[in-house]
C-alpha cells in the first residue's frame, strides 16, 4: 500500500509504504544477507552477494546482477541501527571507514509499528541537487518501489 510522505529538502527522494507485517520482520528482511538477497534487487535483476555487517561502523557490501551479467557493487557503512525501528547507512565510506571514490548518497529507513504493520520509510538524501536528479531519472520510484513490494512478499512468508 502506498502512504506518502514529502521529502524535507531538494536533495532527498522519500518512499513510504504500509507493509502488511511487524517490523521486527521488514527489519529482518533488511538485516539478514539471506533474506536481502531475495527481494533487493529489482526484477529482473538479482542480488548474488550481501555482505552486512550490521552495527554502527560496520560494513556492508550488496552486488546487484543485471540480466546480460554485469554487476553492480554497492558499498557502504552503517551510521546508525537501532533493532526493529531504524537504519541509517551512507556510500560516502566503504570498509573502514575509508572515504568512497564517489559518495552519493545517505539512506534513513525507519520501521514504525502501525497495529501490526508496519510504516516503512526510505528517506534517501543525495550530496547535491544534481545527484538526486540523476537518482530520480535512473527510476528511484519505480524501482524502489519495486523493491518494497517484493520485501514485502519476503516479509509475508516469514
Amino acid at each position: 500500500m502506498t502512504v506518502s510522505a514529502a521529502p524535507l529538502a531538494d536533495r532527498e527522494l522519500v518512499l513510504t509504504r504500509l507493509i502488511d507485517a511487524s517490523p521486527d520482520k521488514v527489519y529482518r528482511a533488511w538485516t539478514d544477507p539471506e533474506l536481502l538477497k531475495q527481494w533487493f534487487a529489482p526484477a529482473p535483476l538479482t542480488t548474488p552477494v550481501a555482505e552486512l555487517d550490521v552495527r554502527p561502523g560496520g560494513a556492508s557490501l550488496v552486488v546487484m546482477r543485471f540480466p546480460d551479467g554485469n554487476e553492480m557493487p554497492c558499498r557502504g557503512v552503517y551510521l546508525e541501527v537501532v533493532e526493529n525501528e531504524k537504519l541509517v547507512f551512507t556510500d560516502a565510506y566503504t570498509s573502514a571507514w575509508e572515504p568512497s571514490g564517489k559518495p552519493f548518497m545517505t539512506v534513513a529507513l525507519s520501521f514504525e509499528d502501525e497495529g501490526g504493520k508496519t510504516r516503512y520509510t526510505a528517506r534517501v538524501q543525495h550530496w547535491t541537487v544534481e545527484d538526486r536528479e540523476t537518482h530520480e531519472k535512473m527510476g528511484f520510484h519505480t524501482g524502489w518501489g519495486q523493491c518494497a513490494e517484493q520485501l514485502a512478499a519476503v516479509v509475508a512468508r516469514l
